[in-house]
């Protein structure tokens, strides 16, 4: 990475981790990413999609469980294990500044799986549902978008981790929503 984009990078996060530091965030944050708080969001998508569509709810749960799987794979063990970037929270550079919110991990830093997944998530779903419900689009951005954010506040990851794990899960979200629209065209009609 040129050492002008590292320094920006470093910036940035020291912004979103250090100076926009405040009680509210504390608590928060750490909750946003822990994948367990949106259990009940995933069981309500699929209980929606089951009783509202029957089988193309099925075949939904099908490419969404794909989108999922397709961004974790390739972020988590695919690029994290190409780029072995380090978590700041684990970085010589940047430890002593860090304000670790969570457990830091042993992992990778590089892309951030937790933003590929969430919107892999959120832009298959927005294109599946959009017709119908066009507040699924904004809502399903701006709850990825906040859980990445959470990432960097916690101290896990860089902002070009979160940012290039949003680009690629927002492409794999992309290519499966199209796949499901390729494999089901006339799912418009039952929406």
């Amino acid at each position: 990475m040129p050492d002008y984009l590292l320094q920006l990078d470093r910036h940035l996060f020291h912004f979103i981790n250090h100076d926009l530091g405040n009680g509210f965030f504390d608590v928060l944050m750490p909750v946003l990413r822990n994948r367990l708080v949106w259990i009940p969001l995933y069981v309500f998508i699929f209980v929606f999609c089951l009783w509202r569509y029957k089988k193309s709810g099925a075949m939904i749960i099908v490419g969404l469980a794909l989108t999922f799987g397709v961004a974790d794979f390739g972020s988590a063990t695919i690029l994290k294990s190409a780029y072995k970037r380090v978590r700041p929270c684990n970085d010589p550079a940047m430890a002593t500044t860090v304000v670790s919110r969570v457990p830091c991990g042993t992992g990778y830093s590089f892309p951030s799986s937790h933003a590929s997944d969430h919107f892999a998530i959120a832009v298959f779903l927005s294109i599946v549902f959009y017709r119908k419900y066009k507040w699924v689009l904004p809502a399903s951005l701006a709850w990825a978008a906040a859980i990445s954010f959470a990432q960097v506040y916690v101290g896990v990851h860089y902002t070009i981790d979160v940012t290039c794990g949003a680009i690629y899960g927002t492409l794999t979200g992309l290519m499966l929503g199209w796949a499901f629209w390729k494999i089901k065209p006339n799912f418009r009609y039952e929406i």
